[in-house]
């Protein structure tokens, strides 16, 4: 009881002596100034200030502090807190830089040398500091202006009751104060306490003092694509600088500010400002911005970013404070812009932290983290709220509650849920927002065209049951697929059953069976929708089908993080086909069809195999190394990383056949990688194996069939694990077999530096690849070509001039990509 009666007069003692200021900082025009840096002198605790300059502090009442306003382009300003002050205006005087003292010698700006000792002193400013605790407070904010009702056909919403009547708003507004801890060189944890999304009280917010993490003494940047830092090892080879002034930072520190100018245009680089400490050469901050067409993505207008730092006395060295991102963009009329502010305070340099206080989450939520009142905010939020975000949350959060109701469900589905005239035709679905279940099936508008069953039409029907918040973290469901070829005059169906037990290590679990076709070629090389094209208009009917009469069951799951395991065994009922038209739509001289027998193309009617059963075990998994990942209440989320390879592997058993030669085993391995490689753009390869087993007079259907490419149109963004101009068939095996994949995209390092070539903003890719098989001699094919080719905000075309040998040098072509094709 004593020390109950103590402990609670410690803690009266302290909140009494904690006070709380507000005010305002404006410039000399009354003007507010947003990200002005608050922070009490000698110390890591501050805030910053928001769009209205308004700002809140807690201090220690019982001694006298003073309060430091610290903003580029403005002069540093002190104030000592009396004891009566709660509210403080503050008016900052626009910083005045001189040049009188500066000499410029060989006809060089003076940034040139300032700029040439930063760069000398960028890794021991970099690694300065080894080790550190803080706490770390962020706020998102995102607008759109001129938002559709509609984006191809389908209803939009006014997102989340963001939109207004002319359908503009704030469609996100989140906030997160965390706890972070680092250790040099990239050990990094993030402990969220509270995480608040405007009008979702189940959400997490995505800024976290991860995805803030952004330093200009770092080589590059990565903004959505390598940024080269003003600073970087090669910078002077994508800068000019110009020294804009100097001055004086409490009367101590010299600082000069610096223009920083792209040598091209749309090279990966910033412009704007930074501001470096004469002698020691750190960065004081930087106020830099960059543009859609320097990121690649058009969409982007532009991205600006500001970082101020605060020197400590004890540690000799300059620390980051705050950080603000803002970005605008715009496509199709639509626009919008946002920003996210982060401020760091609280500052433990000497924390202790050994390899055991990190682990592969790198973000963690607390249980309850989005579950905190408003009182928790008002207390730890450094940033006031606007009168735009307060009135954001306090709307939301009614219409939340309105949508939440059982009215409002009934209401939505009921005009959901009717039937229109046209549904049949273009899909129906159908919901129940209490009981979290839907229903429907997709339409009439799947129709392709193939030599086996002439035209056809896809469609299918599903039933969803989701869990009780509605979301895919669990549910299952079941789901029957319609197939029906015109010419064939053929139905087939076959339904398949998928349920999710859990976000966390996603076990899924797939029972399906019925009547199906399926290509010959099980690596799936060819678009349907682009196959029809080429059957109808070009008389190359390349899709090669069988029919199946299965059963299969799957279960996968992550067995311990980085490691994915699964498991099937299928039953079949395999049957050859023939076509059932040879006769070409549009007659254009091409030769006409083949046949479906891919061995004998024009022997119409033959059959490739012999009807038969066979089963099929196959164990397979994937290993991501040195996985990271976040983890909320809600489940676990990996995070991409591309510093180690992916490692796929699978042993796979025929077993059963009514045919005992078609018994067989067979062991595949992959090992891929796309890795950024500093400022020269993106490295991928693909490396893959095989050893089959018994399978001397295996089906072909069984043979490794290889990703090859006919049809002289690319289908992905990138051309790993597949081959450009090799036949679906030509170097099916059923031996050993290995093959190389290597891909560069230079990014623009190449291109941006030709002139007039630079504007185009284009990028060269180059490749190889090789294909090794016991059969036959090795098939390798070299290629160079241009991406990110199209217009303004379109980039979806890519053109490679491919190169073929094997066994001497075999006819080129250009491969046209359509990266669209790849969603279709």
């Amino acid at each position: 009881m004593k020390h109950s009666f103590i402990l609670l007069i410690l803690l009266v003692s302290t909140s009494y002596s904690l006070a709380q200021v507000k005010g305002k900082v404006t410039d000399t025009n009354n003007l507010p100034l947003q990200n002005v840096n608050v922070y009490v002198e000698g110390t890591f605790n501050g805030t910053t200030t928001n769009a209205n300059g308004e700002f809140r502090i807690r201090v220690d009442a019982s001694k006298e502090q003073s309060i430091v306003f610290k903003f580029l382009g403005f002069e540093t300003k002190t104030v000592v807190l009396k004891d009566q002050d709660n509210f403080i205006e503050v008016k900052l005087l626009e910083k005045v830089t001189s040049l009188d003292d500066v000499v410029i010698s060989n006809n060089e700006d003076p940034a040139y040398g300032i700029i040439r000792n930063a760069i000398e002193k960028r890794k021991e400013n970099l690694t300065k500091i080894k080790e550190f605790k803080a706490e770390f407070y962020s706020k998102g904010l995102w607008e759109i202006q001129n938002a559709p009702e509609k984006i191809l056909g389908q209803e939009i919403g006014d997102l989340g009751g963001g939109l207004d009547s002319t359908r503009s708003g704030v469609v996100y507004l989140s906030e997160t104060v965390s706890k972070i801890a680092y250790k040099a060189p990239n050990n990094f944890k993030e402990n969220i306490i509270a995480s608040k999304v405007s009008g979702n009280d189940r959400g997490f917010s995505f800024n976290s003092a991860e995805e803030f993490n952004f330093s200009v003494y770092e080589n590059t940047l990565n903004l959505g694509n390598n940024l080269v830092s003003p600073i970087a090892n090669y910078a002077m080879n994508y800068y000019d600088y110009e020294l804009v002034g100097t001055f004086y930072d409490n009367d101590r520190f010299l600082v000069n500010k610096i223009k920083v100018i792209p040598k091209r245009p749309n090279d990966a680089v910033f412009s704007g400002l930074i501001y470096i400490i004469e002698d020691t050469w750190e960065v004081f901050g930087v106020e830099l911005k960059t543009t859609g067409k320097s990121l690649q993505i058009e969409v982007i207008d532009e991205i600006n970013l500001n970082q101020t730092f605060s020197y400590s006395e004890e540690n000799k060295f300059w620390v980051l404070i705050s950080q603000d991102i803002s970005f605008s963009w715009g496509i199709f009329g639509i626009s919008g812009n946002g920003n996210f502010v982060a401020s760091y305070k609280n500052y433990d340099f000497n924390p202790g932290l050994t390899k055991k206080d990190f682990s592969n989450a790198i973000i963690v939520f607390d249980k309850e983290a989005n579950t905190k009142d408003s009182l928790f905010w008002e207390k730890n939020r450094p940033v006031p709220l606007t009168e735009l975000e307060l009135k954001d949350y306090s709307f939301k959060d009614s219409i939340q509650t309105l949508r939440n109701s059982q009215p409002y469900k009934d209401s939505v589905d009921t005009a959901r849920n009717k039937f229109n005239v046209t549904d049949p035709i273009f899909g129906y679905s159908w919901q129940n927002s209490t009981t979290n279940q839907a229903a429907g099936f997709t339409g009439l508008t799947d129709v392709n065209y193939n030599t086996v069953q002439g035209y056809n039409i896809k469609s299918d029907v599903y039933f969803t049951q989701k869990d009780s918040a509605g979301t895919y973290r669990s549910f299952w469901e079941a789901r029957a697929f319609l197939d029906y070829g015109f010419s064939e005059e053929k139905l087939r169906a076959y339904g398949q059953f998928t349920k999710k037990f859990n976000n966390f290590s996603k076990p899924f679990l797939s029972l399906s069976g019925g009547t199906k076709l399926e290509e010959i070629n099980s690596t799936n090389p060819i678009n349907e929708r682009l196959s029809s094209i080429a059957s109808i208009f070009f008389e190359r009917n390349y899709l090669k089908l069988y029919e199946k009469v299965f059963g299969k069951a799957t279960y996968s799951q992550e067995v311990i993080n980085g490691l994915r395991m699964s498991a099937s065994l299928e039953f079949e009922r395999r049957r050859a086909l023939t076509n059932s038209t040879n006769s070409p739509l549009i007659s254009n001289k091409n030769g006409g069809f083949t046949s479906n027998n891919p061995l004998a193309p024009e022997a119409f009617g033959s059959l490739l195999f012999p009807s038969h059963n066979i089963g099929r075990a196959t164990i397979a998994g994937r290993v991501n190394f040195d996985q990271k990942y976040i983890e909320t209440p809600n489940g676990k989320y990996d995070t991409y990383s591309n510093r180690f390879p992916v490692l796929s592997f699978s042993y796979e058993k025929g077993f059963a056949s009514d045919i005992s030669d078609f018994n067989y085993d067979l062991i595949k391995a992959r090992l891929t990688q796309t890795k950024t490689i500093s400022r020269f753009g993106e490295l991928g390869y693909s490396l893959n194996g095989g050893l089959f087993f018994n399978a001397e007079n295996i089906s072909f259907l069984d043979f490794k069939h290889f990703n090859g490419n006919q049809t002289r149109v690319g289908t992905s963004s990138t051309y790993l694990n597949q081959f450009n101009l090799l036949p679906y068939y030509e170097l099916s095996t059923n031996s050993d077999y290995a093959d190389v994949h290597l891909e560069h995209n230079f990014k623009g390092y190449l291109l941006n530096k030709v002139p007039l070539l630079n504007r185009l903003n284009f990028n060269m890719v180059i490749g190889a690849k090789s294909l090794f098989t016991d059969a036959n001699k090795p098939y390798s094919e070299f290629s160079v070509g241009l991406d990110n080719l199209g217009f303004g905000q379109f980039r979806f075309f890519r053109l490679d001039y491919v190169k073929p040998y094997q066994d001497g040098w075999q006819s080129g072509a250009f491969v046209f990509g359509i990266k669209l094709l790849d969603a279709l």
